[in-house]
């Protein structure tokens, strides 16, 4: 994926989006998982309130 979204963003249109990284903890182990993604500025509080 990191290869398509380095493409994607040397286009031009790499400022208009961010790549947001969430910390989400296991409710079976307790353990801590990382949820990542590359949305438009615009879309950065949804994800947010989504995930």
């Amino acid at each position: 994926m990191a290869k398509k979204v380095v493409a994607t963003l040397q286009k031009g249109g790499g400022k208009e989006h961010t790549k947001v990284i969430k910390m989400v903890k296991s409710e079976k182990t307790g353990a801590y998982s990382f949820k990542e993604e590359v949305v438009h500025n615009d879309k950065v509080k949804e994800w947010f309130d989504k995930n």
